[in-house]
């Protein structure tokens, strides 16, 4: 059945599905809740350094990112705990395939947050 909300009432109900769904990864994705405290400091920091707005937009922005990744990750998994406990391959392939965005969206953030700090400690 197709919702029938529209308007600022749709747009007020997933402000409310988005903020309940960051409190459920806060609660119950530990990884979430690291990258999350790291990105508080990563933020300022970006924020207080004397870079571009563009520069400054990658830094955070790739921080964000990361956060976005892992919430879909956790998504991901816990799909594929709803569906059984019990292993399957594809179950473990799409499990691997999350964890693997979120390290390649950490390797993206680290690259950009070194190429850019390299540049202004230099």
């Amino acid at each position: 059945m197709a919702n029938q909300t529209n308007g600022l009432l749709r747009i007020y109900k997933a402000a409310g599905y988005s903020i309940k769904g960051l409190v459920a990864a806060w609660k119950n994705e530990a990884a979430f809740r690291q990258e999350a405290v790291m990105a508080i400091p990563a933020i300022l920091i970006a924020l207080w350094l004397d870079v571009t707005n563009i520069e400054r937009i990658l830094l955070i922005g790739s921080v964000i990112l990361v956060l976005i990744i892992e919430v879909l990750n956790s998504a991901l998994e816990s799909i594929v705990d709803r569906i059984g406990s019990e292993w399957h391959e594809l179950s473990g392939r799409a499990k691997d395939m999350g964890s693997a965005a979120v390290s390649l969206s950490l390797l993206l953030a680290l690259f950009i947050w070194v190429t850019l700090l390299w540049r202004y400690l230099t």
